[in-house]
């Protein structure tokens, strides 16, 4: 009889191109072998479940395009292993990293779930790209270990819990979005222990644009993420993205922009103005000393309006999503 894996990777794929076989190779090439991989394809129009065929791994079909919550869902219905090894396909494992896993899961058997993070080498080189992929490594390596919430990319639960709180809410999103974020806040309020796992990380291939990031973080992100955070608001803690240093950022970015609108009419604006810009970089030092040991004193510079434009849409977020939120439930009590 065939003894079930410790761990089935689990990668949901649309289109995934040369990203997805460069995640597929990482794995093949891992120094660990005791896992199964199932490949669940989301309606790709290239050859993505071929391709996948190719590595060994069982291949999935959903039915049309219904999103990486439902391909997880799907794959983990027939995983056979003890834990669920979320990996996204476009992202690339270290080469020890699976081994590096097991021995995380073996030494601490009260984990329930685990997640790691991007590393500091992302593939596409473009400004916004290297940003956003560094700055998700920099929250990850800062946050705390005894995590409130989960990560997809490179995440991973015990299949029984996974199950049991009923996987990835699909309804609410049947596209990409906080799906896993979601997820983990259902885990904690299982009493599940979450790991923040430093030192598992996965190369990010995605190369974000400057329009096509904000659209994501404010639509399928932020937004959502408002809305969750209000109906569990027993899960705002301080950590990750939800900081108490980024929500003062947030209200010294909207007083900054006041205090430049009104030194049109008064330039004595221009001194609380002045007040909040350097209370901006005082809260965010560590931020840009961090950008300025990767990438240098010119990166870290021209990372400092990005950073500030994040602050400004990420405000933005919070009001859109908590009037959807308040007439969600104005409509849902009539």
């Amino acid at each position: 009889m065939q003894k079930s894996p410790l761990i089935s990777i689990i990668t949901p794929v649309y289109n995934g191109g040369y990203a997805f076989v460069c995640s597929l190779l990482a794995i093949e090439q891992s120094q660990f072998d005791n896992y199964e991989l199932i490949v669940i394809d989301d309606g790709s129009t290239d050859e993505s479940a071929a391709i996948a065929k190719k590595f060994g791994a069982k291949v999935l079909q959903t039915s049309g395009r219904e999103g990486p919550g439902s391909a997880r869902n799907l794959g983990a219905k027939i995983a056979k292993g003890e834990y669920l090894c979320f990996i996204d396909a476009d992202c690339e494992i270290q080469d020890d990293a699976l081994a590096k896993l097991a021995q995380t899961l073996q030494s601490k058997p009260k984990i329930d779930a685990l997640f790691g993070s991007y590393d500091d080498q992302p593939k596409a080189t473009n400004f916004i790209a290297q940003y956003k992929n560094l700055m998700h490594h920099y929250v990850h390596q800062q946050g705390n270990e005894d995590a409130s919430t989960f990560w997809a990319g490179f995440g991973v639960v015990k299949r029984s819990i996974f199950l049991e709180v009923g996987g990835f809410d699909t309804e609410q999103f049947p596209r990409p979005s906080i799906e896993d974020i979601e997820l983990g806040y259902r885990l904690k309020q299982n009493n599940a222990s979450i790991y923040l796992a430093k030192n598992l990380q996965v190369k990010h291939h995605k190369a974000w644009k400057f329009f096509g990031l904000i659209k994501t973080d404010l639509f399928d992100r932020g937004i959502p993420w408002t809305k969750l955070l209000l109906s569990n608001q027993s899960n705002v803690v301080n950590d990750l993205n939800l900081q108490t240093s980024s929500r003062i950022s947030v209200v010294a970015i909207y007083t900054l922009i006041l205090c430049l609108i009104a030194s049109i009419f008064n330039p004595a604006a221009i001194i609380v103005g002045s007040i909040s810009a350097i209370t901006l970089l005082y809260l965010n030092w560590d931020v840009y000393r961090f950008f300025y040991q990767k990438r240098g004193l010119a990166f870290a510079i021209a990372v400092i309006p990005a950073h500030w434009t994040y602050y400004v849409y990420g405000g933005l977020s919070f009001v859109l999503g908590t009037l959807s939120y308040w007439k969600n439930n104005m409509f849902s009590n009539s």
